[in-house]
């Protein structure tokens, strides 16, 4: 049987303008040892805390990046006025290095962790 994950890319268009896509990913059945994805290469793995107050206006991602919420919940808007909500377990692929940027607050007020994978 088929499965996938979903993560949410977060990208800039042509025009700048940051924007919202979610991507599947396909995971092959390997048995006992659950379904699994082809590899990705990474650069570097960062750990990241933020305050309980996060609310970082519009900027760009500092790289190409995935980061996985390990607690918490924010919500990201776009420079075109999307917003969505992401919590922990969730996973997101940053790579609006370039344009108008987002902007990142935190939703619930608590110290929230991180990872980032840089590929």
């Amino acid at each position: 049987m088929k499965k996938e994950l979903i993560y949410t890319r977060l990208y800039s268009d042509e025009l700048g303008e940051s924007n919202f896509e979610d991507v599947a990913v396909p995971l092959d059945d390997e048995g006992i040892a659950g379904y699994i994805s082809r590899e990705f290469g990474v650069s570097s793995v960062q750990f990241r805390l933020n305050e309980a107050d996060y609310d970082w206006d519009f900027h760009n991602a500092p790289a190409k990046q995935f980061v996985i919420l390990l607690d918490g919940e924010i919500e990201i808007t776009t420079s075109r006025g999307d917003k969505r909500k992401f919590g922990g377990g969730d996973i997101l692929l940053v790579e609006d290095t370039e344009g108008k940027g987002h902007r990142t607050r935190n939703l619930v007020k608590q110290l929230r962790r991180s990872l980032f994978v840089k590929i």
